[in-house]
């Protein structure tokens, strides 16, 4: 079970720690954008430079001990709109959604009740619902409905209608008369039933007033590209990473003379207008995406499916998240999309929700992409496959080597009846990861308050970010126990000695211990300390942030140290 987190004091931390800011925070932010501070920034670089690393370069064998090929791409944001037409993000990329006949705020008609159980004046008449063994508080429910409802919604049927509304109490959903309903039963009731009852639909949640009826509106932002803004210059920021790769597809193909299977991976922005951004940074407006499209051969795909699917909930874990905190859900038949042949969510159980929320899609998405820009640009993107040509024709010939004739009579023979299996469109899966997702992710199940001792060794509350070393935005921190007797000039020696491979950071202010709490703030894994015996000897005392414990090593392995507990597995 994901450990919870009062949220509200999350946020702060991170901001006063310099993980993430509210962009535009001075001018009263904007909605669904956020910044990433100097420890935030760090954090995040290391997130996408250990995805790069373990997918792009050093990618693990596949599944029959083949080594993988994977190139990179950095692609335009702005692209060629007939890209997203082919694509379908033009004519389908959009949201049901329902707007406020009152304050005029927009919210997702298909994610209603989600929002509603989020939204103050929801959690305020729930903590008036009160369910004590048949009965229910019914004087507390009136009272809210003539206070606190009438400030928070004036216009929900409780409030307008409360005699109407508490009546009902005595009556099951279900038409069971001495069976009180459940508390999601009363709530879906309030939110739902009571306001079409009373001539209301669904209401708002920021007023509670009646919602228009849903249209769909696109997610996708739009620009113009030249001097004249009109329709043949209307282009798109794009919403996701994918249709870069594919677009060129064939560019890399023909530079790269690669051959099947291969995977063509990008670390990038995406824009999406979302109508509800929530959950701190889990649903934004602006985002970054790590994604691999792997192409491959139609009869190996689902192998190759499920090699990526398993490899990527497996990546996770070996960069601290909790693997019971990670839940991939293969989705059902009904929840895939037309073209794919299987899709896996990689979820997790962030701290602000009841139910895991998506991290990551791993999905097969056959040959649909492919297809689609092939049809719409009227280039050829299939794939011949050179190799296995040559193969076959090496096995069927083999028997005439001496009959030039015949040999000649059977490969025309083969070009006739054979050649065209060896030329289709591949089929790719595709792994596509939030940076800003994981980066969050890594924020929640790093964030520990727990008991330390102080600098005289009573116990103290402390909060410490148990960040894997590698994601650490803080490799070390080098401390002089005080500024003299050539302590401090020993202690600089070793930071720039450290700084061309780490980012470390010198600390000589403040008692030893304020220093050390500092640092576990940050989620520096390592502080190292230069003391008197360092002058002796040449060692110095490391510290480790998760277990307090303290080992003594020679400085001049100060470097290898941190480099071993940098190295991936």
């Amino acid at each position: 079970m994901a450990k919870k987190i009062d949220m509200a004091k999350f946020a702060k931390f991170c901001k006063d720690m310099g993980f993430i800011y509210q962009s535009s925070e001075i001018y009263g932010g904007i909605n669904g954008f956020w910044d990433y501070g100097p420890l935030g920034v760090e954090l995040k670089r290391n997130i996408k430079e250990a995805w790069w690393q373990d997918m792009v370069r050093n990618p693990p064998p596949g599944p029959d001990g083949q080594e993988i090929r994977m190139v990179g791409l950095d692609c335009s944001i702005i692209m060629n709109p007939k890209v997203w037409v082919a694509s379908g993000h033009v004519g389908a990329f959009t949201d049901p959604t329902r707007k406020c006949s009152k304050c005029g705020k927009f919210t997702r008609a298909d994610h209603l009740w989600a929002i509603l159980a989020e939204c103050e004046w929801m959690n305020s008449l729930i903590q008036e619902f009160t369910p004590i063994t048949g009965t229910y508080d019914t004087p507390r429910l009136m009272k809210w409905a003539k206070g606190k409802g009438q400030r928070l919604a004036p216009n929900l049927a409780l409030v307008r209608n409360p005699e109407v509304t508490l009546s009902w109490l005595a009556t099951r959903v279900n038409g069971q008369p001495d069976a009180p309903p459940t508390l999601q039963e009363f709530t879906q009731y309030i939110a739902t039933e009571q306001l079409h009852q009373t001539g209301l639909q669904d209401p708002c949640p920021a007023c509670g007033a009646p919602l228009g009826e849903a249209k769909q509106v696109s997610l996708m932002f739009e620009s113009h590209a030249g001097l004249e803004q009109t329709e043949d210059t209307k282009v798109y920021l794009r919403p996701e990473t994918a249709q870069g790769i594919f677009a060129n597809y064939k560019n890399v193909l023909d530079s790269s003379r690669l051959k099947l299977p291969f995977g063509i991976a990008q670390v990038g922005k995406a824009f999406r207008n979302e109508v509800t951004p929530r959950n701190y940074t889990f649903r934004s407006r602006e985002f970054e995406q790590m994604e691999i499209e792997f192409f491959c051969h139609p009869n190996e795909s689902m192998k190759w499916y499920e090699y990526w699917r398993d490899l990527r909930k497996k990546w996770y874990t070996t960069l601290g998240l909790s693997s019971e905190n990670l839940v991939p859900r293969e989705q059902g038949k009904e929840e895939l999309a037309f073209y794919s042949k299987g899709t896996t969510d990689i979820e997790y159980m962030f701290p602000f929700s009841d139910e895991p929320q998506e991290l990551e899609g791993v999905a097969h998405r056959g040959d649909y992409d492919l297809t689609q820009h092939a049809k719409h640009s009227g280039k050829d993107l299939s794939y011949f496959d050179e190799e296995g040509w040559n193969n076959l024709l090496q096995e069927r010939l083999a028997p005439f080597a001496n009959d030039k004739a015949k040999r000649e009579e059977e490969k025309k023979k083969l070009e006739k009846e054979e050649k065209a299996k060896f030329q289709f469109v591949p089929h790719v899966i595709e792994p596509s990861a939030g940076a800003d997702r994981f980066t969050l992710a890594v924020l929640c199940e790093a964030y520990c308050e727990d008991t330390a001792p102080d600098a005289k060794g009573n116990p103290e509350t402390r909060t410490v970010m148990r960040f894997h070393p590698r994601l650490a935005p803080i490799k070390a921190a080098i401390f002089p126990l005080v500024n003299k007797d050539g302590m401090d000039d020993r202690a600089k020696e070793l930071y720039r000695a450290l700084k061309p491979h780490f980012n470390v950071v010198y600390d000589q202010s403040g008692a030893i211990g304020r220093r050390y709490r500092r640092q576990d703030e940050a989620g520096t894994p390592f502080c190292i300390t230069i003391d008197g015996d360092t002058m002796k000897d040449g060692t110095v005392t490391v510290r480790a942030r998760d277990t307090l414990k303290q080992d003594r090593i020679p400085m001049t392995e100060v470097r290898a140290f941190i480099e071993k507990a940098l190295t991936p597995g």
